[in-house]
């Protein structure tokens, strides 16, 4: 089903938005647990430094030295910040570290190599 959005704003932690085929609430209900896709050139412009989530999963993650650390797999909303969820092999079975997303932790993020670079060590 394609819904044409009249008016959204953000609500506490969530959107809550009005489409012209939803007629009122007890309708908006029926669409609980849906899952909503956004055309990627309706996505605001991130500012310098701001990225969409969708385009860290996947990213390689090194630290400074090189060593590399595991692929981004996952992002977590902590509160205050945002955790990296790194998956890696450790004696051929699958692992995840968390690497805070701050900038005391995140060296660069470069889109176009695909990479994370942090300043973590991998014993951390």
């Amino acid at each position: 089903m394609l819904l044409k959005i009249k008016q959204a704003r953000d609500h506490a932690d969530t959107v809550v938005a009005s489409a012209q085929d939803i007629p009122d609430r007890t309708a908006a209900e029926g669409l609980k647990g849906a899952r909503i896709f956004i055309a990627r050139s309706s996505f605001p412009t991130p500012e310098e430094g701001e990225y969409y989530w969708v385009d860290l999963i996947g990213l390689a993650v090194v630290n400074r030295e090189g060593v590399a650390l595991g692929t981004v797999t996952d992002l977590m909303a902590t509160g205050p910040q945002q955790v990296l969820v790194i998956g890696h092999e450790e004696g051929g079975k699958p692992q995840e570290r968390m690497i805070p997303f701050v900038d005391a932790y995140v060296d660069d993020v470069d889109l176009a190599a695909r990479r994370i670079t942090v300043d973590w060590q991998p014993d951390y």
